[in-house]
Parts: structure tokens; C-alpha cells; sequence
């Protein structure tokens, strides 16, 4: 069928087709496996063709985001003999993926199905790349966790329990099944490596999710009447008080793990149908980066690195939450860590703890906040301050002040980019004239996710995709524009899947960033103008490359994905 279709539109001779049709036929293989063995055509220009003759439409999709109840209505043997897959069920229709919708035993298994369970089902064509991903969604649980849950399970239909006394929850939390049961969620969140767990209740289950690689996929449902004990288990550890539901609660707790310390800081929510809990992971390993692994290169890098050389002055990153600043200012502080300075921190929380430095955590509720914190730091003789956040006047002009009294400052901001950090020190009180002696850098940056070096594929891109990288390469400043090397017909590189990965394609998270450096230039703008406009002026001039251009050399060095980029930067 498709060796035909590429026949008749000159991709293959007549030649070349009686060879492919002997080797299908000798093989066993299918068609698409051969073509794409041979690399005739990539998948999406296969599976494209392919929906264009079948006339079935071909559905792109996040495997992670299938729901496990959705995963059950199609048995993993039968989805792995007929490489068919449940996608989404609303109702009583069943949206099914098939990799071969033409072969006639998957079809009559899918009627089957519908007869069985009273479905309606609704067919789209899906890549064999998906259709992988998706088995390996299957058995993404690990044996540990569901017998810890089975377990806990068939305790609780022996017991019988309704909700229980705040006398019993003490009991129940410390029994096998319970400890099993949370200390198998924590795990498996570990060896996962993600970022955060929420446990959530809802009418008549309990959802856990799991933050990978900044998206929450969820992964275990449990009957509701488990939720109380869980979540007093959490507390217990966390050493929070499991009679109080009403109000939020904050703690943290640690393990060992791997021959590694783990923190686990966790938060209690009081909702409608019982309490929310989201615990951040925070394991050494993944969080703490040197400051060569955060995605800096070329001019960025450089100045950077003369910024963290200087005694004095402020290096204030900036971006929305979870941008990665707290990770760059740690890689800073990393690297500035030696016996020969006193550096001392304001933080809220303290993530990681690392030997040598002095990290102290604010506490509002008892007026020990930022700005009283920071009064008292500059009575401890440091040579570094790190300050967690600046977000009041108070606080923006104390740190102006440290830095202008000879201490070199690490701080973050909230601002869309590095140019909008300076007219918001302004509107946050701190007088112009003051920002250009007491400002070093600006960093803005954004995550996108790493493609994974062990899979990830080359490919040409299409004509609106190199259109428009061409001309964000155009807008470069000269200077950058001379070191670059690219050719016209440059590649990029897609996600694939594979082990090492756990088949999504990417593996870990990378910087992309825009370093403002103060400069004469610079400091008679802040103190005539400190419009926006004039800053971006001025920061090309200097040969600053914005986030999104920082990102599309990432993209040509085959370090992330197109999608990835326009997704964090616009």
C-alpha cells in the first residue's frame, strides 16, 4: 500500500519496490517497519502518508498524560499483540490509537471491546515512537509500590474502617501497610527523578502526581478511606500536628537514600474534600549544579564570570517560578565556597544544605523576614550574602546598600526579562542614580527540557521552522552574528524515546538565559531614562542575545527541541 503510493510519486522505482515487497514478504516485517529501517522515509513523513491514504487521522499525544484508569480498559497484552492503545475515554467513547488500522485482527479486537464494555470508539492513527511510550506507561508502576498498595488494600476491607479517631490514625499510621505504602510513593518519586508529589483527595479516590521534568503526570489512585492515614503518615514524618485538618501546615524531613541525604519539604492544604499534601524533592543529585552544567556558554558565561570575580555588587536572577534561579544562585554560591570567605544566606525555605556556608531561614510569622534578616547579616562580617528574594523596598534597599558597602549580593526578582530588572528595582523605591554602582548583572532565564543524547534523532526542518530560525539568527548582534557558523542547510534534532530516558525523549532540564552586564553606556541611561526601550537598545549594543536566541543556539547545537523553546519564550 505505502510501497505503492511512493512508487507513484517517484520516491521509489519499480525496481526498488520489488525488492522492498520480496523483503516484507521473506522478512515478516511490516511495510513501515522496512521503510523506516531504510530510512526512506522519517515516521512523521510515513505516518502522515499513511493517514492521508487510510484517511484516518493521525493523533499526537503525551503518553504520560494518558490516565492509568484509561490505561486499564485496554489489557497490556492486547495492546502490546495488536499495537493498539486507549488514548482518552469521555463517557462511554473510547478514543483508540492504532499503529496498523489496517490490519483487519485489531480491528475486529477493538469491535470486540466495544461489544464488551458498551464503548463507543472513536480510531486515530499513532506513531510506532507513541505506541512504545505508551506500553512502557504500563508497567511505569514498579512492582514495590503495588504491593504495597495491594497489601494496604486487603487490610483495609479486612478492618472495615470508616474514617477514622485521631487515637486510631496514631495506630494505623505506624502499621505496615501505611509505612510501605508512603515509603513506596516517596521512592518511586526518587527513582523517577521528580521534582515534586502531590497527594490529592477527591470524592471517591485519592490521586497521586508526579512532577517530571516541569509537567505533573498522574500515576496511583487509591480507594479515599486510605487518605487520612497517608497523609498522617506524611505529617508524623514531617513532625506536624495530625489533629489540626483546618489550616495549612509546612515541614520538612530527610532520608538516606542511595548513600545520598534527601530532603523532602512538605506543605498541607485544607480543601473542600479533605487535606492536599505536595511534597518537593530535593535530591543533591538533580538539584545542585555547577555552574559549567546550568546551559551558560559563550558571551554569557564570560560575563558571568567576571561578575562573581568582583568583591562587590549585585547579580540578581530573574524569571516566573520555578525558572531554575535558585539553582543558578546555588552553582554561584558553589563556586564562590571557600575557607577564605564568610558567606551567609536568607532563605525560604533553605533547600539544600551545603557544607561551609551559613544558611539561615526567614521566618515572617515572627518578624524575622528579608529585610530583618538582612540588617542582621551585615552585622556577621560577610564577604557574600545570598538573599532569597527581593520583594518589598525594604529589602531591595538594604541589598543595594550591602552592595554598595563592598559585599557582593546574590538575590532573584520576578521580572519577564533581563532589561525589566532595572526599572523594577526602580519601582520597587531604590533611587537611579544608585542602581548603576550597585548593580554587577542581570540573569533572566527559563528550563526547557534537555533532549536526550542516547535517542535523539536528526531531521531537516520544514520550511516554517527554518524560516523562522533564520530570521531570529538575523536579529543577532554583530558581534555574535561573526562567530556563528551556520550553514543554510542546517539540521535540527526531535525527541525519540528510549531507556535511558524513560522513553519520553528528554533527560533532565537546561538553562536558556540573557545576561544584561552594567555598563558605562548603560549607567547614563539609568540615570537620564530607564525606559525598557532604551535598555534593549543599549543591551544589543553590548551584544547581549535574548533567552529566545539564546535558545535557538541550543537547538543548533542539538541540545533541545524548537517546541521547547517557543513554549518558554512566547
Amino acid at each position: 500500500m505505502i510501497i505503492e503510493e511512493l512508487v507513484k510519486r517517484g520516491i521509489l522505482t519499480k525496481e526498488q519496490e520489488e525488492k522492498l515487497k520480496k523483503e516484507v514478504e521473506t522478512s515478516g516485517k511490516k511495510e513501515d517497519e522496512i521503510i523506516l529501517d531504510k530510512k526512506i522515509l522519517n515516521e512523521e513523513e510515513l505516518f502522515s502518508l499513511k493517514s492521508e491514504i487510510l484517511k484516518i487521522p493521525l493523533k499526537k499525544f503525551e503518553p504520560k498524560e494518558i490516565l492509568p484508569e484509561v490505561l486499564k480498559e485496554i489489557p497490556e497484552e492486547t495492546a502490546s499483540f495488536y499495537k493498539i492503545i486507549p488514548i482518552s475515554k469521555k463517557g462511554k467513547v473510547l478514543e483508540v490509537g492504532m499503529v496498523y488500522p489496517e490490519d483487519l485482527d485489531a480491528i475486529e479486537a477493538i469491535k470486540f471491546l466495544a461489544r464488551k464494555r458498551d464503548l463507543e470508539i472513536k480510531t486515530f492513527l499513532i506513531t510506532l515512537t507513541d505506541f512504545k511510550k505508551t506500553l512502557e506507561e504500563y508497567r511505569a508502576k514498579k512492582e514495590e509500590i503495588e504491593k504495597a498498595i495491594e497489601e494496604l488494600e486487603k487490610e483495609l476491607k479486612a478492618e472495615k474502617y470508616e474514617k477514622p479517631t485521631v487515637a486510631e490514625l496514631g495506630r494505623v499510621v505506624e502499621e505496615a501497610p501505611i509505612t510501605k505504602a508512603v515509603a513506596s510513593i516517596l521512592r518511586y518519586g526518587i527513582e523517577g527523578e521528580s521534582s515534586d508529589i502531590h497527594i490529592e483527595p477527591f470524592k471517591d479516590r485519592m490521586r497521586v502526581r508526579y512532577r517530571f521534568l516541569g509537567k505533573l503526570y498522574s500515576s496511583i489512585f487509591l480507594p479515599i478511606k486510605v487518605h487520612p492515614a497517608i497523609v498522617s503518615r506524611i505529617k508524623i514524618l514531617s513532625d506536624l500536628r495530625i489533629d489540626e485538618t483546618r489550616i495549612p501546615q509546612d515541614g520538612r524531613f530527610s532520608i538516606e537514600y542511595g548513600g545520598r541525604k534527601i530532603d523532602f519539604r512538605v506543605s498541607t492544604f485544607p480543601t473542600a474534600m479533605g487535606e492536599k499534601v505536595a511534597i518537593r524533592i530535593l535530591d543533591p543529585r538533580v538539584g545542585l549544579k555547577k555552574i559549567e552544567e546550568l546551559g551558560l556558554s559563550g558571551r554569557n558565561f564570560e560575563v558571568l564570570q567576571r561578575a562573581i570575580k568582583k568583591p562587590f555588587g549585585m547579580i540578581l536572577a530573574t524569571g516566573p517560578t520555578g525558572s531554575g534561579k535558585t539553582t543558578t544562585l546555588y552553582a554561584i554560591l558553589q563556586k564562590l565556597n571557600q575557607e577564605g570567605v564568610n558567606i551567609v544566606t536568607l532563605e525560604d525555605p533553605v533547600e539544600y544544605f551545603i557544607e561551609g556556608i551559613n544558611q539561615s531561614q526567614i521566618r515572617p510569622e515572627i518578624g524575622y523576614t528579608f529585610a530583618t534578616g538582612l540588617r542582621h547579616v551585615l552585622r556577621q562580617d560577610p564577604d557574600i550574602i545570598m538573599v532569597g528574594e527581593i520583594r518589598d523596598r525594604e529589602t531591595a534597599e538594604l541589598a543595594v546598600h550591602a552592595a554598595l558597602t563592598g559585599h557582593l549580593v546574590l538575590s532573584t526578582l520576578h521580572t519577564n526579562n533581563a532589561i525589566g530588572v532595572i526599572p523594577r528595582l526602580v519601582d520597587l523605591g531604590v533611587s537611579p542614580f544608585l542602581i548603576p554602582y550597585a548593580l554587577s548583572i542581570a540573569i533572566a532565564q527559563r528550563l526547557v527540557r534537555r533532549l536526550c543524547d542516547k535517542c535523539k534523532k536528526e531531521v531537516k526542518p520544514t520550511k516554517e521552522i527554518k524560516d523562522l530560525i533564520l530570521a531570529e539568527l538575523d536579529k543577532f548582534p554583530l558581534e555574535e552574528k561573526k562567530k556563528l557558523k551556520i550553514s543554510q542547510d542546517f539540521k535540527i534534532y526531535e525527541a525519540v524515546g528510549c531507556d535511558e530516558c524513560h522513553k519520553v525523549g528528554f533527560s533532565g532540564r537546561i538553562g536558556i538565559f540573557e545576561v544584561l552586564e552594567i555598563t558605562k553606556n548603560l549607567e547614563e541611561i539609568i540615570l537620564k531614562e530607564p525606559s525598557e526601550a532604551n535598555i534593549a537598545e543599549e543591551a544589543k549594543r553590548q551584544g547581549m542575545i535574548t533567552m529566545k536566541q539564546d535558545g535557538i543556539l541550543k537547538i543548533l547545537k542539538g541540545e533541545t527541541t524548537i517546541e521547547e523553546v517557543l513554549r518558554e519564550t512566547t
